[in-house]
């Protein structure tokens, strides 16, 4: 990562907090204490900003410079809110295609969901504060600039955000190789959120009582594993088709 999207330093992060920009997240040194450091956690808190506990060596990776045991990264991008977007888009009478990402850590696989999201007419991309992809240049680079196209909304629960799309009036449709029931199965012209998990360990069981259904993508091979980038843009895909009828 560039040194411009970096800041270090106890007083530097202390103002970077004071500003309007959007912050990725803060590295800090494992055992770090005072009063600044509690209103710097206070502040990371406030803003959802999350913050990493992380021994000294770490930084000293990121940086050979004095960093006091912080390091800040900011965001290339500012992130939406997901609770003004879904009123948008059924004021602008279109139906709305929402996808949710739970725990997809992987920068490229990011970005490549984000530019596949993009071509199928998403109207967002949901992210959890924590356990995400941080969103860099190699993220935005697989993304053929894609992630600056399309609104990301970066939610501090998840449960909280799905219960929120399914009182507003959208299906949620949890991709799950042990469903009975595959993507062409399933009726995608309805307001719906697709929702996929990461590819060790897919959805984590707390959302499942959130979803309308669940559903697979059927495979004939011997390995039965998609890469998590190439299922989501299967579904999604799937999504388009049925909508173009």
């Amino acid at each position: 990562m560039k040194k411009k999207n970096l800041v270090y330093g106890i007083r530097p992060i202390l103002e970077l907090l004071e500003t309007a920009k959007e912050v990725d997240k803060i590295l800090m040194q494992k055992g770090s204490k005072g009063d600044t450091i509690k209103h710097i956690l206070d502040t990371a808190k406030n803003r959802n900003i999350p913050v990493q506990m992380v021994p000294v060596e770490r930084l000293n990776r990121i940086t050979r410079a004095n960093h006091q045991g912080l390091i800040a990264f900011i965001s290339p991008i500012e992130y939406q809110d997901i609770t003004q977007i879904i009123p948008s888009i059924f004021e602008n009478g279109e139906t709305p295609f929402i996808v949710v990402l739970d725990r997809i850590t992987d920068v490229r696989n990011f970005g490549a969901i984000c530019r596949s999201a993009e071509c199928a007419g998403a109207h967002a991309i949901v992210i959890p504060q924590n356990n995400s992809a941080q969103i860099n240049e190699d993220a935005i680079k697989t993304s053929a600039g894609a992630i600056h196209r399309i609104p990301i909304c970066r939610e501090f629960s998840l449960s909280r955000t799905l219960y929120f799309l399914k009182n507003s009036g959208l299906l949620l449709y949890g991709i799950s190789e042990k469903s009975d029931e595959t993507i062409y199965n399933a009726d995608m012209k309805v307001p719906l959120a697709l929702v996929m998990g990461n590819e060790g360990e897919g959805i984590a069981n707390e959302y499942f009582k959130y979803f309308d259904k669940t559903i697979k993508i059927p495979m004939k091979g011997n390995i039965q594993s998609l890469n998590v980038s190439v299922a989501t843009g299967i579904a999604m895909f799937e999504l388009v088709r049925q909508r173009m009828k």
